[in-house]
């Protein structure tokens, strides 16, 4: 299957035409678009590097060896951000070969306007809130206990958005007690705040990545934050009382 990529070069600039006048460096250029880029409410251009356009353009081709090493790459990323919105391992490991098996079939909508990351991370989000609408239509008894202390577990996880903070040994159990707490909190947030407090608060992406991954604007993505963010606190303090 034959595709063309459209690809975002970097513009040529024309020699300085008076005396005395300065050229600025592409590190500069790029500054100053990033920076006219945020003052006009506009995302970042993302200009791809060498090895992400081979690696693309493989994919396209359908290179199975080029899919094997996205799925090395990545693998564990999109694994953590489905099982901290599912909270469930089994239904994460599901949802995470659907999302490769969906990037190896649509690599060819992949148009280069921004990281590839985020792309696949886009496509993660849709399929961990596809499930989460799924599972929520048929019976279920809720995250399971062993699933939550796994999640606590994960050792790239940072701390969660609300934690008790740890000033003694003897303050161990209770900071653990919180953080599950955190978590069933976390569970009960729509599948959009839910996955803004993931993006954010646990894997800390930048709000214009989330952006990137969400279709939002920064200044919708930090209120809904600020409202999830209280809805959890008030969870946590109604059953710690």
């Amino acid at each position: 299957m034959e595709a063309t990529l459209r690809w975002r070069g970097t513009l040529s600039e024309s020699p300085a035409a008076a005396a005395g006048s300065t050229t600025q460096s592409p590190a500069s250029s790029k500054r100053l678009a990033r920076a006219r880029a945020r003052a006009l409410g506009q995302r970042t251009p993302y200009t791809m590097s060498l090895a992400e356009r081979l690696l693309i353009a493989r994919l396209i081709e359908r290179d199975e060896q080029a899919f094997e090493e996205i799925v090395r790459q990545y693998r564990d990323k999109v694994f953590s951000l489905i099982y901290r919105m599912l909270g469930n391992r089994q239904e994460a490991e599901d949802v995470a070969q659907d999302v490769f098996i969906t990037v190896f079939k649509t690599i060819d909508s992949f148009r280069g306007e921004a990281k590839f990351s985020t792309w696949l991370l886009r496509i993660a989000a849709n399929h961990a809130k596809n499930r989460i609408k799924h599972l929520a239509r048929r019976p279920t008894e809720g995250v399971d206990p062993d699933d939550v202390s796994q999640l606590r577990a994960l050792p790239d996880r940072p701390a969660p958005p609300v934690q008790a903070q740890i000033d003694a040994p003897d303050k161990l159990l209770e900071a653990a007690e919180t953080n599950a707490l955190v978590q069933q909190a976390v569970d009960e947030l729509d599948e959009d705040q839910r996955l803004l407090v993931v993006l954010r608060d646990v894997d800390q992406l930048s709000y214009e990545e989330i952006g990137e991954i969400t279709g939002l604007p920064e200044g919708t993505i930090k209120s809904r934050l600020h409202r999830a963010r209280m809805a959890i606190k008030e969870w946590v303090d109604r059953h710690t009382r």
